[in-house]
């Protein structure tokens, strides 16, 4: 992996001594990575519903049945 670096984190004994039994069957370092690269995935997901909700609030609203109305004319021209 180029141009990678190395972060540490503290994490109780007891946990580091639970992974360390796992480590056959683990591997540690892709799961974590793999776990960062989802939150950040989640995190940016969230972030762009945000703006899209806020963009939403911004619109003006129909009358009601407009998009029923809307449709059918769509429908009605093909």
């Amino acid at each position: 992996m180029s141009g990678s670096v190395v972060i540490t984190v503290r994490i109780p004994r007891k946990l580091k001594e639970a992974m360390d039994r796992c480590s056959d069957v683990i591997n540690w370092s892709e799961e974590i990575r793999n776990f960062i690269m989802r939150r950040i995935t989640e995190l940016k997901q969230e972030e762009a519903l945000n703006k899209l909700n806020s963009i939403i609030e911004r619109l003006p609203e129909l009358p009601p049945g407009s998009a029923v109305s809307l449709v059918r004319e769509d429908r009605d021209s093909h």
